[in-house]
């Protein structure tokens, strides 16, 4: 579902800065409920020369958390898959990205396509839709690639009363997860 080479960019001036918020699905653990994280991607041009610049703001004030290192190269491949998408170098991209999680410190890579997603949006200076969370990684190639997790992370979309969910399109649909109550109730639609 995520299409960022269909997506042409709206060149930004220098100077300027987009922030967005994009919900992205996670795991917390074995056994424990999944939670809905949210990523909040701030895109600033800026005269320098020396990008693509990406900062990680991960101090602990208002709700912030640590990210380890696998979800930082998460976070550069959705950098590079979304500059290549739109024909940029980045020269002049600053890209500070933040991670607000329930836990203290969040790692892994499937939260990559919603920070892509995110990038692409604050790139184009555009909106997000609230009523739809995501889940998937970035391979170093700019596809989606499945996640792990994915009945407790629909669980946790269906308790936060989002009504659709995007998941990569070679995800596998297990019968046991797809008819769940939770799942059933909200009438989640996972999109591909």
């Amino acid at each position: 579902m995520l299409m960022l080479t269909a997506m042409s960019a709206i060149p930004a001036s220098a100077g300027s800065s987009n922030i967005v918020s994009v919900p992205t699905l996670g795991v917390q653990g074995e056994g424990l409920p999944g939670v809905v994280n949210y990523i909040l991607v701030q895109l600033d041009q800026v005269a320098s020369q020396d990008g693509p610049i990406i900062q990680f703001n991960e101090v602990n004030l208002g709700g912030g958390a640590r990210v380890g290192e696998e979800w930082k190269e998460g976070a550069r491949r959705a950098v590079r898959a979304v500059l290549h998408a739109v024909g940029d170098n980045g020269h002049t991209w600053r890209i500070t990205i933040k991670n607000r999680s329930a836990t203290s410190l969040t790692d892994g890579m499937s939260a990559s396509a919603a920070v892509a997603v995110a990038i692409m949006a604050a790139c184009r200076g555009g909106m997000l839709r609230s009523d739809v969370a995501l889940s998937g990684q970035i391979t170093p190639d700019g596809r989606v690639d499945v996640v792990g997790g994915l009945p407790v992370k629909i669980e946790a979309a269906a308790n936060a009363h989002y009504r659709a969910i995007i998941v990569p399109r070679d995800q596998a649909l297990a019968p046991d997860w797809i008819s769940s109550r939770s799942v059933a109730s909200a009438r989640i639609r996972c999109r591909w």
